[in-house]
């Protein structure tokens, strides 16, 4: 298992869409690369450079959107993720 420290957040990227709405199959080339991720793991929070307590914002199972290239990208037992910080996470989808 993989355990964030800090202000960092473990995510998984959500796959792409392989068809369209109209019922097009899309080949792997032509789908856009998916910007909405879920949280998997959540670090504890941490101190900001004043000393301040950051707060964590998003939880385990939440669906978020991440600035496009952040994080450190992770494989562990055959499954991608990305580490990244809460900062760069930019909102929550509901």
């Amino acid at each position: 298992m993989i355990k964030p420290l800090n202000d960092r957040v473990l995510i998984k990227m959500i796959e792409a869409e392989e068809t369209t709405k109209s019922g097009i199959i899309l080949s792997s080339g032509a789908q856009e690369k998916p910007q909405i991720a879920e949280v998997i793991e959540v670090g504890p929070g941490g101190l900001d450079e004043n000393g301040k307590k950051i707060e964590m914002q998003v939880k385990k199972g939440d669906k978020v959107i991440t600035s496009k290239y952040s994080g450190t990208e992770v494989k562990y037992e055959g499954n991608e993720y990305i580490i990244v910080k809460q900062s760069d996470i930019l909102a929550t989808v509901e």
